[in-house]
């Protein structure tokens, strides 16, 4: 069933890209071939505004729900359901986004969702910080970075290859998903909170371009 329900979200984004029809300079640019890689985007400061500059620049990009739930609250007509979800966005080198959605269906949550992770894309920097393996290939973090999301810290230290990814579930799928094979991790706070626990992921991986 999950694996329907990915290709069918792969034949919508298909379908997005074929009728797209840019609205923004730096849509315009991507479009015409005057700039053909994100890092051209990031190294020049300019702000993404189309998700479809993505879905163009890494077309591999792989999109999982990491959290979805419920909404009520009341209301003058009543009780009021909504649905939320939470998606990430990566491709498994270098790449990693985070996104947020609310709606009355929870297709279209996940869709919006999607969307802001797209517009969310950072840039990963892997390497080997290993003192035990020391090589030149690029499977941990660079060097130990930690960050924080509410009240969830997490520290992520580089680790030889071979090792895996030392993390929990989530935690672990995000890493994947951003690139990193070996890594040690430690998380302090309500980490069952995936909107917290996310933010902290992603200010640690921002913190790879920290140092060098």
């Amino acid at each position: 069933m999950n694996k329907n329900k990915n290709t069918q979200r792969d034949s919508n984004s298909d379908q997005k890209m074929i009728n797209w029809m840019p609205r923004t300079t730096l849509g315009k640019k991507v479009v015409s071939g005057e700039i053909t890689a994100m890092s051209e985007i990031f190294e020049n400061g300019y702000r993404i505004q189309e998700s479809e500059i993505i879905r163009k620049l890494l077309p591999d990009l792989k999109m999982e729900v990491i959290d979805v739930g419920i909404i009520q609250k009341m209301t003058a007509n009543g009780q009021s359901t909504r649905f939320k979800a939470m998606v990430a966005v990566g491709n498994e080198k270098g790449w990693l986004g985070i996104g947020q959605g609310k709606s009355k269906q929870m297709r279209t949550a996940i869709e919006k969702a999607t969307n802001v992770a797209y517009l969310n894309i950072n840039p990963i920097k892997l390497g080997c910080g290993s003192w035990e393996c020391r090589c030149d290939q690029h499977h941990s973090v660079p060097f130990r970075v930690s960050g924080k999301g509410g009240s969830v810290v997490i520290e992520i230290l580089p680790a030889p290859r071979g090792l895996g990814l030392v993390a929990g579930g989530q935690i672990r799928r995000l890493l994947k998903l951003a690139g990193l094979k070996d890594a040690w991790t430690s998380a302090k706070g309500s980490t069952s909170t995936m909107n917290s626990t996310s933010k902290a992921v992603m200010q640690c991986l921002r913190n790879t371009f920290s140092q060098g």
